[in-house]
């Protein structure tokens, strides 16, 4: 509550600097709020230095990541704008989101965005987990229009690499947006040599990896992407299967 109406209040005052400013000491706030009612201010420097960024930083950045992918390829898709509106409405609901997307164009648009920067911040304060699954929203909003650009998938690969993300685990999602003979494999992270059991030893390692119940701990919307990669999984063993005849 606190963030919206400093950001506000130091947009009214001194512009941009200003909306900057008091957004972030609104957010301290919020939160210094968040840790009387649950337990004191001592909560609030813990959630600081643990690998879980502030709700509200969180959703900035994402929808900075996301516009960066938007506009990748030189043209705005309104498919793509529509599946980034869509995924905000599901995960926070219709007042929320637009609350993000005020402040948003109020305040992040109208300044550079730094992919860098922002995969740096979410790498050090997200979960493994967490951060493959930003690279599978990532992807999903590229392939809105159904065509994911070289453009797109070049910005995605930067992102990626800020993140933390391992190659493998990059190629993995990817392959999930890409249909060619090598699909199934890449998503299992193995080669076309891969014997039997280390098909079934791969597929088990990857539903390990991509199981749902680690992201508990974000929102539905989040989940249902995580259910998605998921599903991509069994799809490519159960392709293997019939391929190897097991």
């Amino acid at each position: 509550m606190y963030r919206w109406i400093a950001a506000i209040l130091g947009f009214a005052l001194y512009r941009l600097p200003g909306a900057i400013v008091g957004f972030l000491l609104g957010s301290f706030l919020d939160n210094l709020g968040g840790a009387k009612r649950t337990g004191g201010y001592k909560q609030v420097f813990q959630q600081q230095r643990s690998d879980r960024v502030s709700p509200a930083d969180f959703e900035l950045n994402l929808l900075s990541l996301a516009s960066l992918v938007i506009k990748a390829d030189g043209k705005v898709s309104q498919a793509e704008l529509d599946y980034v509106r869509q995924y905000f409405v599901q995960a926070y609901g219709k007042d929320r989101a637009n609350a993000i997307f005020k402040v948003f164009n109020e305040v992040i648009k109208k300044r550079e965005i730094s992919g860098s920067r922002i995969g740096n911040v979410l790498r050090q304060r997200m979960r493994y987990e967490s951060r493959l699954q930003v690279v599978h929203f990532l992807f999903s909003i590229a392939n809105a229009d159904g065509f994911v650009s070289n453009a797109e998938v070049n910005t995605i690969q930067g992102i990626s690499v800020n993140l933390g993300i391992q190659n493998k685990d990059l190629e993995s999602i990817k392959a999930m947006f890409f249909k060619n003979p090598d699909s199934a494999y890449k998503i299992l992270e193995i080669d076309r040599t891969a014997t039997i059991q280390e098909i079934k030893t791969a597929y088990r390692h990857m539903a390990k990896k991509y199981h749902p119940d680690k992201l508990q701990h974000m929102d539905e919307a989040y989940r249902k992407g995580a259910e998605d990669k998921f599903r991509k999984v069994q799809e490519a063993y159960e392709q293997l299967q019939k391929e190897k005849g097991f």
